[in-house]
């Protein structure tokens, strides 16, 4: 079984739902690290996004966003299955 990493920046408009909670319940193997920058500089005031074990994830809104999260974690345990 693998692990997937979920980086999200604090200032990102994804924080505005409890990523941290939704996908860590809905996937045990992965974990959500909020850090204080990921250093994609006014990306994060434009649209929410992710990193996805080191892939960038976004969408126009925290919920579109949140979906392509979910398909990302799905295409990176695939790998492992």
């Amino acid at each position: 079984m693998g692990i997937v990493i979920i980086d999200v920046c604090s200032a990102n408009q994804l924080t505005k739902l409890d990523i941290e909670s939704i996908l860590e319940d809905e996937f045990p193997e992965v974990a959500v690290v909020i850090n204080q920058c990921l250093s994609y500089c006014g990306l994060c005031g434009r649209n929410p996004f992710a990193n996805v074990n080191g892939k960038l994830i976004a969408g126009r809104t925290p919920e579109q966003c949140l979906d392509k999260i979910r398909d990302a974690i799905k295409k990176e345990l695939a790998i492992y299955q």
